[in-house]
């Protein structure tokens, strides 16, 4: 993450854990026209469409504040998705034994980029089960340029199991309160 992109984590982050979210990228992208893309999700893993707009209504006074970017801007406040990014040290114990590709940011055994199944962490260090080798690969987090989980059936089901569960607590929530006022 750049300068100014760590800059601005840590100038939201306390807004998104506020609003009952977590943090998972900031990342500022174009040239001419700049946006500066916010990924978050709740601790269950899932981010509606109305969690994005609500998380919006939440940073963008913090951003108007504090204006860290010169010039215009647009906010793009979005969820991982399915073959989200790892960009936190947990992602690899949250999404362990799923497949996932790793870009590092210099040559190991004369590769820099791995694909097989995350096996967790472990003081700071990433376990990763390379495709086509026998041993758990010991990979320094500090030394991950780029992670992603890799979209398979296993990893579809899982997060349209974990988006419906989401969806029927909201529905009970709903359900609560209206029960509350009559």
């Amino acid at each position: 993450m750049a300068s100014l992109e760590k800059t601005i984590a840590a100038l939201i982050e306390p807004g998104v854990a506020a609003a009952g979210f977590e943090l998972v990228r900031v990342k500022i992208t174009g040239r001419d026209v700049k946006t500066l893309q916010v990924m978050a999700e709740r601790p269950d893993k899932t981010m509606s469409a109305g969690d994005c707009a609500a998380l919006s209504h939440v940073l963008s006074p913090l951003l108007e504040e504090s204006d860290p970017i010169s010039g215009s801007y647009r906010l793009e406040v979005s969820s991982p998705g399915i073959d989200r990014p790892l960009t936190r040290i947990k992602d690899y114990d949250d999404w362990q034994g799923y497949e996932a590709r790793i870009e590092l940011d210099r040559m190991i055994e004369g590769r820099k980029r791995l694909k097989g199944v995350i096996a967790g962490s472990e003081d700071g260090v990433v376990l990763f089960d390379i495709d086509s080798e026998g041993e758990t690969a010991v990979i320094p987090f500090d030394w991950i340029a780029d992670a992603k989980l890799v979209l398979t059936d296993e990893l579809i089901r899982e997060s349209l199991k974990a988006a419906k569960s989401a969806a029927s607590g909201e529905q009970e929530m709903k359900t609560e309160t209206t029960h509350e006022r009559g």
